[in-house]
């Protein structure tokens, strides 16, 4: 069976992936709005908003909420990124309308009560204060204030003590209600249904949506500032070096997913074969790539002994300086697709997997990239587009971030 994706009539899209070999289901619900949209004082408020939607609702308690996602060993759970914030479901196929109709309660009539709002704020300090115990995120905080100077993309999506302790009811639902709009949402189902059917499940749960009255405005960020080093006591050391990449649907995106393997995305890569197989400098190197809408970025991350961090730098500067300059070999190319092609492959048993690929395109582009066709863009990537890439990415202006001893 194929995918189905439906625009309803108060403008809520409704995507279907059936599975036929599946006993589960995955419901997603993607909000198309995330910390870069939020006005600096309230920054924070779609984590906010994250936390108080699981609180209850006009009909059901929090405990109501959690305990009918137990009783059927079910698993419930939201996280808010910088573009989008989802909620999300995976039960047993047959209680899909269940699912449904609880995302649909706590995603349209939350209570948004003011003692929840007060007992929530002393949880998300605590989450923000846990985050300030890990000198890694703390790392790669700082990396994306650096890069995204004076941008709303640089801010972390759990916001700061300040604007979390400053932020009142009355701007959390005034948030709630501006943005939690029917034109604005993706609901994503993935697993062993009828699509027909649970079309209209998704119609009469999610009924309560009001209509969008406006669209966001984001403007891009143009800005980075320089290197950082914050010392702290830790035992290790922990690097965060990287540059500005490519936007979500840059034509040249595949040929940076190769690139970032080749460097660090896999055990085969240069700096996990470098730094730790040869050198054993570190437990922990890797890269990664973020992508928004309208830009970008890539990051190399390691942790070791601060008298080996100068050396670990050094090692990084020097594998980046040479894929830039030199490009991969055909041979690195050839296992890097294989990898990106053969992960995604894989990926597609799981309807978890399959509901974050509709609900995540359809928020972010509006039309659904087909299978084959994504994993031909991977396979159309040649040797010299690599090469084109890496020396215009990892060959431009790049920072360092350090956390730990120095």
């Amino acid at each position: 069976m194929t995918e189905r994706v439906v625009v309803l009539e108060n403008g809520l899209t409704v995507a279907v992936d059936p599975m036929e070999t599946t006993r589960s289901v995955s419901v997603g619900v993607w909000v198309g709005v995330g910390s870069r949209d939020e006005p600096e004082p309230i920054a924070g408020v779609s984590h906010f908003l994250e936390h108080l939607l699981f609180k209850g609702t006009e009909q059901r308690s929090a405990s109501d909420i959690s305990r009918s996602v137990d009783r059927v060993g079910g698993d419930i759970n939201a996280y808010t990124a910088r573009e989008n914030t989802t909620f999300y479901c995976r039960m047993p196929a047959r209680h899909v309308t269940d699912a449904l109709n609880l995302l649909g309660d706590v995603i349209s009539v939350p209570s948004l009560r003011a003692s929840d709002v007060e007992s929530e704020r002393k949880v998300i300090l605590e989450e923000l204060a846990m985050d300030d115990e890990s000198p890694d995120d703390v790392a790669h905080r700082v990396f994306a204030q650096q890069l995204f100077a004076r941008h709303a993309l640089g801010r972390d999506p759990g916001g700061t003590r300040r604007s979390v302790s400053d932020t009142s009811v009355d701007d959390i639902r005034r948030f709630h209600a501006e943005h939690y709009v029917a034109d604005r949402m993706v609901v994503s189902i993935a697993g062993a249904v009828d699509p027909e059917e649970v079309i209209a499940d998704a119609a009469a749960a999610f009924s309560n949506v009001p209509l969008g009255a406006s669209k966001l405005v984001r403007t891009a960020p143009t800005t980075s500032d320089s290197n950082c080093s914050i010392e702290d006591d830790t035992e290790q050391t922990h690097l965060v070096i990287g540059g500005r990449g490519l936007p979500r649907m840059h034509p040249q995106r595949e040929s940076l997913d190769v690139v970032n393997h080749v460097l660090g995305g896999g055990l085969s890569s240069r700096l996990f074969d470098e730094i730790r197989e040869r050198r054993g400098l570190a437990y922990t190197v890797f890269s990664g790539l973020s992508t928004f809408s309208d830009a970008g970025a890539w990051s190399v991350y390691a942790g070791t002994n601060p008298e080996s961090a100068a050396e670990v730098e050094d090692l990084i500067g020097g594998i980046i300086d040479d894929l830039a300059k030199h490009g991969p070999t055909e041979d690195e190319v050839e296992t890097a697709v294989g990898y990106l092609v053969g992960a995604f492959e894989m990926s597609l048993e799981d309807s978890g997997a399959r509901m974050a690929r509709l609900g995540g395109m359809l928020s972010a582009t509006s039309q659904i990239r087909s299978i084959d066709e994504q994993i031909s863009r991977w396979r159309q990537v040649t040797q010299c587009d690599v090469a084109e890439v890496a020396a215009a990415i990892l060959g431009g202006e790049r920072l360092t971030v350090s956390v730990g001893a120095t």
